[in-house]
Formats: structure tokens, C-alpha cells, sequence
């Protein structure tokens, strides 16, 4: 990439980070001053790194462990993490290390759970991080299950309607600027004169330009290789549906899909919320995060 095209882009980031106002609410500070940011490694190779808030009563071990779509960060449940823990709750948001497959994944995310002494988690996922949520879970049929229960935001049961597949041996190849587009390509149709909302799309474009090519590139590749959920491996465990019904980059096609996967599953509908309701629809969001937590 030129470095006037790079310039452009920081640019352009600058700009949509000083418009949000999010980023500059007490609240977001307040969280940013509040909850550390931690790192973990608990891989053989020093690269794959977690970086995760982990908030609330250490003594709790069956936390709510959230995890990001493809372009958000931990952050994006920041409101999450300060709405809960208030209550008494353990919230770990994280951030996943750069791996390639979904297998690489799921065993490193196991590791991570050992590291933090967690025999059970309820795990709520958004977009991409609902699909891995599924995977972890369904790998762990016939065993013990350390999944108490999914919660999937605006998620999906298979990769093929990204119409993808064909290029994800080439995104650890592309530049950052050009995986970035690659993401924003389903999200630059959705707008709103809501101002909540739209404020949530600058916080996720701000997160977006926050993370690496490599960070970028392993995200996209998880997202989009070929797979799919086997929904008859996690029969019997508790899942709850949540869909937002203004703007949002998944059909109501692949909606339904996922509704016949989880027939049993309870359902959360938002009538606003945009494509990522943490940021935007908290109110009726924590009442389910509430319920989900309270299970043990």
C-alpha cells in the first residue's frame, strides 16, 4: 500500500474516531480507567496471544466470556462489562490470537479456560464470535460439556453465505487496507438516522483500524472458511437467539437457518439495536445477559 493511501486511511480513522461519541463518553473512559487489559499466552508458540478484560468477583467460575465479531474488538462490550459486574457478575471479554483453523482455535480457547481455572462458561458470541462459540461447544459433544450455555448475537451455522470460501488462502497475503474493505463490504449499506446507532458504527469502524493485518487476516479466514455447525451435537444445551430487526448484514434467510438449528432455543427480538445492539441497544440486551448469568 502507498503511503499516501496509508495516510488516507489514517486519515480517515482519525476523523470517524474524533466524530464517535462514544470513545469519548465518561463511560467508555471510565471502563478504560477501571478494568485492565490483559494478555495471556497459553500456547506453545509466544505469538498466539489472548488479550481479554476480566471483570467482577474473581471467585466466580462460571463467568459470561464474550467473544467479538470479525470487525469489533473486546471492547465492544464494554457497556456489558460495566452493567453486569455492577451486579455481582464475572464478565471476560476477549480478544482472540492469530491462528488458521477453526481446530487451532478451539483448542487454544480450551487452553485459555485451564489457564484461567474456568470449569464452566456461559458464552455469549456476536457475528463471527457466535459461530466460534457453536464450534467450541460442538467439539466437546460426548464429553463434559464446560459450555453451560450460548448466547448468539446476529451469528450464523455455516460460512457459505459469506461466498468466501474460495479466497481464504489468500487473505494472510493481502494488505490491511484491503481486509479491512473485505469486512466493511456488508456493514457500508446499513445506516441510521438513530444516533445511538449510528455512533456504534463509528466505535466499530474505530475498532476495526485498530487491529492488525495478521489480527485481520486470521479473523476473515475463521469467518469465511468452508464449515458449517452440526446442530444435533449440542442437543440439550441452553441457547438463546438474539436478532435485531433494523440494520443488520445477515438475511433473514440465514436467520432462519439458524432457527431451525436451535429449535428449542429461546428467542430475543430487537426492534433497534443495528448490527451490533451491545453498543446500541443495552437495555433490553442486559435483561438477557441477566437470565444467561444466572444460571448455574
Amino acid at each position: 500500500m502507498s503511503s499516501a493511501n496509508s495516510a488516507s486511511t489514517a486519515s480517515a480513522a482519525a476523523a470517524a474516531a474524533a466524530s464517535c461519541g462514544i470513545l469519548r463518553s465518561e463511560e467508555y473512559l471510565g471502563f478504560r480507567s477501571a478494568v485492565a487489559h490483559r494478555r495471556v499466552v497459553v500456547d506453545d508458540d509466544d505469538s498466539l496471544e489472548w488479550s481479554m478484560y476480566d471483570a467482577g468477583p474473581r471467585h466466580v467460575r462460571c463467568p459470561l466470556v464474550c467473544l467479538p465479531p470479525c470487525s469489533g474488538t473486546a471492547e465492544v462490550f464494554f457497556r456489558q462489562v460495566l452493567y453486569l459486574t455492577s451486579f455481582g457478575f464475572r464478565v471476560i471479554a476477549l480478544d482472540y490470537p492469530v491462528v488458521w483453523s477453526l481446530g487451532d482455535w478451539c483448542l487454544s480457547f480450551q487452553r485459555l479456560l485451564d489457564h484461567l481455572s474456568l470449569a464452566r462458561v456461559h458464552i455469549f458470541g456476536a457475528s463471527l464470535g457466535g459461530f466460534l462459540a457453536q464450534k467450541f461447544a460442538e467439539q466437546e459433544h460426548g464429553r463434559a460439556r464446560r459450555v453451560a450455555s450460548l448466547v448468539l448475537c446476529n451469528s450464523f451455522v455455516e460460512t457459505s453465505i459469506f461466498q468466501q470460501t474460495n479466497s481464504v488462502k489468500s487473505f494472510w497475503l493481502l494488505p490491511a487496507v484491503v481486509l479491512r474493505s473485505t469486512v466493511m463490504h456488508n456493514l457500508d449499506s446499513i445506516s441510521s438516522r438513530d444516533r445511538e446507532i449510528a455512533d456504534s458504527m463509528l466505535f466499530l469502524n474505530h475498532s476495526l483500524h485498530s487491529l492488525s493485518q495478521q489480527q485481520l487476516a486470521s479473523r476473515l479466514t475463521l469467518n469465511c472458511q468452508d464449515d458449517y455447525v452440526e446442530p444435533h451435537k449440542l442437543q440439550g444445551l441452553p441457547v438463546t437467539l438474539i436478532d435485531v430487526f433494523d440494520d443488520n448484514a445477515l438475511t433473514s434467510r440465514v436467520r432462519e437457518e439458524t432457527y431451525k438449528c436451535y429449535p428449542d432455543a429461546k428467542r430475543a427480538h430487537l426492534k433497534s439495536g443495528g448490527i451490533f445492539p451491545t453498543l446500541a441497544g443495552l437495555a433490553r440486551l442486559t435483561c438477557t445477559y441477566r437470565s444467561t448469568c444466572s444460571r448455574s
